[in-house]
């Protein structure tokens, strides 16, 4: 598909292919089936409802939902007019919930009646808002909700604005280490420009159908797989969530050609026993990252089907990208020609090559990264020092130029698929009355990525039992983010300035004292 420069928005791309491909269908969703034209009607409706609340170019529109098709007519309703999108977590609550609602002046949220309990907790808190409205059949006892039937019962009559590549498009949240998660406003060229990188990778086609199963407030469901989906032409098959019992059944039966993984969700397809016609599906390519050579090409080698992978972050795109014709297992691709990188050592110097370096980047391409941290510019100009983005993440290369990912060099971690601050998962923590002080850091899964361990200091003369902290935990996270493991000390380790030296905690890993909540040991 061919975007003309004045098309290069996301809501522009659908009005394109409206106008181009009309009734064609693109998405399927459960015993539903979307064409072009009926997406983009839809999406019509979100942006003159939008409008009729007042909504104008800039404002922040959050959207608290599951996979369905609304999600996709808000997002794109959104675009419409000139909005920020602000897609939330759904398993988020409470006091982190809030803050992602407040930080990022939403005055508007589209909120899907299965999470009304979590936002009902937090009502009072939510200031800014001067709108909810609601999906579904719960009901939210607030003057400022709004059913999402009478929202949409409109003709479709909003009021074009003018929109360029360059403006805003959406807020992704992206975990905090040294404080809370950050706001990365991307504009609508990051999107456009992310979503070509991902066809090549794959070399998408009208043939090809993509299975998306990742929750679509995550930027791998909305920028790696919808956006790449449209402007190749192909269809889109949207599930409610990824389903490891329900995965290949699926892919047989609406055909699919692809599907984006992310975590550990090719060692647990891998874990399946293994069945005599596991080769036989139409699958041609997977687009993903992480696979270590021995799961890369096991899970080829059973499920005949290509691994093409890449390196990327929400701030920065995908600099690093394999092919289908150029691949190799452990490596995280060669540089796309719309960047230049750097490794470097602590003291900024470049590192040569099977040396680890800390990747920084620059793009060759205008509006094809980040704006800026939202509301935290001194966090954007530390991310951006010396006119490089430091990304924070250690990488290596080779003499042919092929990359490898090493390791992080921030405290973030990551389970299965999610992002999580170890900021906001100590910060819970030390929400309990008998806890002093604690430390979140990575443990390596059995299913590839990390496991949530916390090192716990009490108050002096205080007791607190691992599965009373796990049960606090529960109320206050997203249940990816409860420790799986707990290690109570009598103090934690510190340098000399009183920080924690969590590499010391790292390397010790999980002790015969930690308790593991998986196998209920104490």
């Amino acid at each position: 598909m061919v975007i003309s420069f004045e098309n290069r928005t996301v809501h522009g791309v659908i009005e394109q292919l409206a106008a181009d491909r009309g009734d064609k269908p693109f998405l399927s969703f459960e015993d539903q089936t979307f064409s072009y034209s009926e997406l983009n009607d839809e999406a019509g409706k979100v942006a003159a409802g939008l409008q009729g609340l007042g909504i104008v170019k800039n404002d922040k529109v959050a959207i608290m939902m599951s996979n369905r098709p609304e999600f996709l007519f808000s997002w794109f309703g959104t675009s419409k007019v000139g909005a920020v999108e602000v897609p939330v977590n759904t398993a988020h609550k409470g006091a982190l919930l809030s803050y992602m609602i407040n930080m990022s002046d939403s005055v508007v949220l589209i909120l899907e009646a299965d999470f009304v309990d979590q936002i009902r907790e937090i009502l009072p808190d939510l200031r800014k808002l001067k709108h909810i409205i609601l999906l579904g059949d719960d009901e939210l006892s607030d003057d400022r909700m709004v059913s999402f039937g009478d929202f949409m019962d409109n003709d479709r009559d909003y009021r074009p604005c003018h929109i360029l590549p360059s403006d805003p498009c959406a807020m992704m949240f992206t975990s905090g280490t040294t404080g809370p998660s950050k706001g990365a406003v991307v504009p609508h060229n990051y999107q456009l420009v992310m979503a070509e990188i991902i066809c090549g990778m794959a070399e998408y086609s009208e043939e090809d159908c993509l299975y998306n199963a990742l929750p679509l407030f995550h930027g791998n469901a909305q920028t790696l797989s919808t956006m790449p989906a449209l402007i190749s032409g192909a269809r889109m098959v949207l599930a409610k969530r990824f389903s490891a019992s329900q995965f290949w059944d699926d892919i047989r039966r609406h055909n699919c050609t692809e599907f984006n993984y992310i975590g550990g969700i090719l060692a647990i397809l891998l874990k399946a026993e293994p069945k005599d016609d596991d080769a036989d599906n139409p699958l041609r390519v997977m687009v993903g990252a992480g696979a270590n050579k021995e799961i890369f090409t096991a899970f080829e080698d059973r499920f005949n089907v290509q691994l093409v992978e890449g390196y990327g972050m929400s701030e920065i795109g995908t600099p690093l990208n394999t092919s289908p014709g150029d691949r190799r297992p452990g490596s995280c691709g060669t540089l796309n020609p719309g960047y230049q990188i750097m490794l470097i050592d602590d003291q900024g110097q470049e590192v040569g090559p099977h040396t680890p370096g800390e990747l920084l980047i620059r793009p060759l391409v205008p509006h094809s990264m980040m704006l800026e941290y939202y509301n935290m510019p001194e966090k954007t100009v530390e991310a951006w020092q010396d006119l490089w983005f430091h990304t924070g993440d250690y990488l290596q290369h080779d003499e042919e130029g092929y990359y490898y990912f090493v390791d992080r060099k921030k405290d973030a971690l990551r389970r299965r698929g999610e992002n999580i601050s170890s900021f906001e998962v100590e910060q819970g923590v030390n929400s309990h009355a008998a806890v002093l002080e604690s430390a979140a850091v990575a443990v390596k899964s059995d299913l590839g990525e990390d496991e949530v361990m916390i090192c716990v200091a009490l108050k002096p003369g205080q007791k607190l039992a691992a599965k009373d902290l796990i049960t606090h935990c529960e109320k206050l996270m997203a249940y990816f983010m409860v420790p799986r493991y707990v290690r109570f000390m009598d103090q934690l380790p510190k340098t000399p300035t009183e920080r924690v030296q969590k590499y010391r905690l790292r390397d010790e890993g999980v002790t015969p004292d930690t308790f593991d909540r998986e196998r209920k040991l104490s």
